[in-house]
């Protein structure tokens, strides 16, 4: 089967919004995130001297325009090659998240960075990126390896893996509000937390602190049950491959978050570990797509990409 260029599009936007989502972890992580003060401008100028503070700030301002623009490319893309009407569904919803996402970009830096407004900034880009990788793995050609599930591991599929994406959004939810308060390091030490298993909630920082590292654990738990799921089954090919993909985010995801305390919030392990969150999202959005999508009609031909 032929493999449409809508299908493409939708990859090179979820990669991008990876992108976008690494880059806005660099600005945070380096203090940048003020550098332009201004919105949409930078210091009154659309084209700023790009460098320090501001060229990473810019720089994922551009990153962030070229979304949309490959946004838009990918909705002409949609409508060219007629695929579903869900799939269209599916691409005006993106570009409304895209939009909103935009606006809150702005409003973010008008008001200075309130940590409720930075939060629902990070959590739109989730919600958008697994728009996008819902929409690529309807649209895929590899989705015909989804024959030999029966329709139980289908459901448990759907089940496990929309537990397992939640859980990951709610973790990088959290994330994101321990970045924005400063409460990185109200716990320094590892395992344990100020040299405790459960240590003092009363300090707002070690509680939100303490609910990261809780929520991580109910999340690892999920997202390994929902890769046994497939892994126990008769699934094959790239169905496969993303569970072991999302075990192994896992572990990089812990090994990151351990590197980040060790290095009192280093810029580089900090900015890894939101990508690391990101790709563990898509690998648990996807596998939830394929418990969602359609079983095959006895006897029928497989669909080709693109069509319902």
């Amino acid at each position: 089967m032929t493999t449409l260029q809508h299908h493409r599009a939708l990859v090179v936007s979820a990669v991008w919004t990876l992108l976008l989502l690494f880059l806005g972890s660099i600005v945070h992580a380096t203090g940048s995130s003020l550098a332009c003060p201004d919105w949409p401008t930078c210091y009154g100028s659309m084209i700023p001297t790009m460098e320090g503070g501001i060229f990473w700030e810019h720089l994922h301002r551009l990153v962030a325009g070229g979304l949309v623009l490959m946004w838009i490319l990918t909705g002409w893309l949609v409508r060219k090659e007629r695929a579903p009407a869900r799939v269209m569904r599916g691409w005006v919803a993106g570009l409304v998240l895209l939009l909103v996402q935009s606006v809150l970009g702005g409003v973010t830096v008008l008001l200075q960075l309130p940590p409720a407004v930075s939060t629902a900034h990070l959590t739109l880009a989730f919600l958008f990126l697994g728009l996008a990788v819902t929409l690529a793995v309807e649209t895929s050609t590899h989705r015909t390896d989804s024959t030999d599930l029966s329709p139980s591991l289908r459901a448990a599929l759907l089940r496990w893996g929309t537990a397992a994406s939640v859980l990951v959004l709610t973790q990088s939810m959290l994330g994101g509000l321990v970045r924005h308060l400063d409460a990185g390091m109200a716990c320094p030490d590892l395992p344990l937390c100020l040299g405790q298993l459960v240590p003092p909630l009363g300090q707002p920082a070690v509680a939100l602190n303490f609910l990261h590292r809780v929520t991580a654990l109910v999340t690892g738990i999920v997202v390994i049950a929902t890769a046994l799921t497939v892994l126990h089954g008769p699934a094959r090919g790239s169905l496969r491959r993303l569970a072991w993909s999302a075990i192994s985010f896992l572990f990089l995801q812990i090994a990151l978050g351990v590197a980040s305390v060790a290095s009192q919030l280093a810029v580089t392990p900090v900015s890894l570990h939101t990508l690391g969150a990101a790709s563990l999202f898509v690998a648990t959005a996807a596998l939830a797509a394929w418990g969602g999508l359609p079983a095959p009609r006895s006897g029928a031909e497989p669909a080709p990409a693109g069509v319902a």
